[in-house]
């Protein structure tokens, strides 16, 4: 696309510049249209990428990502959303297309954790995505092509310093990749392994019933995180992921991450937060902070003095019958772990937020135990056979 390096901001932080990003041989495959992008914004950018193409591929439905530290805060394809999840999200007063519905779910998963986010669309960014895109504190997006009209409004977003990239759809980068640590280069094969219905043919427990949909977000979570930092585990349903354990080093605490995550996700659809009545003049990320302070069990005087201005009225916190009563009704859950489970444990933990279908490596020393485990809950397991760790 015409140059082979461009000059970043700055690199991890801002007192490491000099900054630069460039390529040994050939053009740069993909154009910056508008802004400024950091270090931190291209390891995104270039992450999130890949991650919304491959689902693209695999799925044949418009995919997005929402991305924070190098690894995704939620990912998503384009399923229609329910009225419960239109006004959890936000956007049930807003023109929705296909790829606005995968942002929207994308940024669904953990809007908490998606403010100032870095946004991957698979498709050509079209207008109601970019007027999504707009109203949400975000530092930056790439896709393969952006209407003239959306390009217009992402253009102007953050006075004119958003940073918009356009990425050749056709590039595809050399097999072996290389970095370097304390001046030490490291080179290996690139992860081009396709996240496909193949992985989930071997089935190892009593239940075997793995449904279309159950497929799609297996797929859907298996490629979400083959693009996280490892240990992983990543919960979906409908098309989207809702909780990602990310960065741990016990296989567990990945687990219990995730499984919080997803149990937020699924309270906020809770009619009692969907009835909030909100103050004028309170922005989305209040609203966001909000609701999750409101599910904190004991809050301090700060955070109910900060639901106190941010709501007309702060109803009483949900009883631990009501919560739970909610959360029987969490079902149909999918769960990717990208090693083994060593353990049973995280089996105990997944059934606790409606995990009804898995797929990991296997070959673990205890591999019967969380077999077992799995059919005591009337699981369906897959072993793929495939260890997806990513640093």
């Amino acid at each position: 696309m015409g140059v082979n390096e461009i000059v970043l901001r700055y690199g991890f932080n801002p007192h490491q510049v000099p900054a630069r990003l460039f390529r040994q041989k050939g053009e740069l495959p993909f154009r910056v249209l508008n802004g400024s992008p950091g270090y931190i914004n291209m390891l995104d950018a270039l992450n999130s990428w890949q991650l919304v193409r491959e689902l693209k591929r695999n799925l044949a439905l418009p995919a997005a990502a929402s991305f924070k530290h190098v690894s995704p805060a939620g990912a998503a394809v384009g399923i229609p959303l329910s009225d419960a999840l239109k006004k959890s999200y936000f956007v049930d007063d807003v023109e929705m297309s296909p790829l606005s519905t995968a942002y929207a779910r994308a940024r669904g998963a953990d809007r908490v954790s998606s403010y100032g986010d870095w946004a991957a669309l698979s498709d050509t960014v079209d207008v109601p995505t970019a007027r999504l895109i707009n109203r949400e504190v975000s530092d930056g997006v790439i896709a393969p092509g952006y209407e003239g009209k959306a390009l217009e409004i992402l253009s102007r977003k953050k006075n004119g310093r958003y940073a918009v990239i356009e990425m050749d759809p056709g590039y595809e980068p050399e097999k072996l990749e290389t970095r370097e640590v304390f001046g030490i280069q490291l080179e290996q094969a690139r992860n081009n392994l396709e996240i496909t219905s193949d992985m989930l043919k071997n089935i190892v427990t009593e239940n075997k019933e793995l449904s279309a949909s159950a497929e799609r977000d297996l797929i859907v979570v298996t490629t979400t995180i083959k693009y996280t930092q490892s240990n992983t585990i990543g919960f979906a349903v409908d098309g989207q992921a809702i909780g990602i354990g990310a960065g741990q080093q016990s296989r567990i605490h990945c687990t219990r991450l995730a499984g919080e995550k997803a149990d937020r996700w699924f309270l906020r659809q809770h009619p009692t937060i969907l009835d909030f009545k909100w103050r004028k003049g309170v922005g989305r990320p209040e609203k966001n902070n909000a609701i999750d302070l409101y599910l904190e069990q004991n809050p301090t005087d700060i955070e109910q003095k900060i639901l106190q201005n941010a709501l007309e009225k702060v109803p009483p916190r949900l009883s631990v019958k009501e919560r739970g009563d909610w959360m029987c009704t969490m079902a149909g859950v999918s769960l990717s772990s990208d090693a083994f489970m060593p353990f049973r444990d995280t089996i105990d933990r997944a059934h606790q937020s409606g995990v009804k279908y898995l797929v990991q490596a296997g070959n673990s020393l205890r591999d019967e135990e969380v077999i077992k485990a799995c059919d005591d809950y009337g699981m369906v397991m897959a072993f793929s056979g495939i260890r997806l760790f990513h640093h």
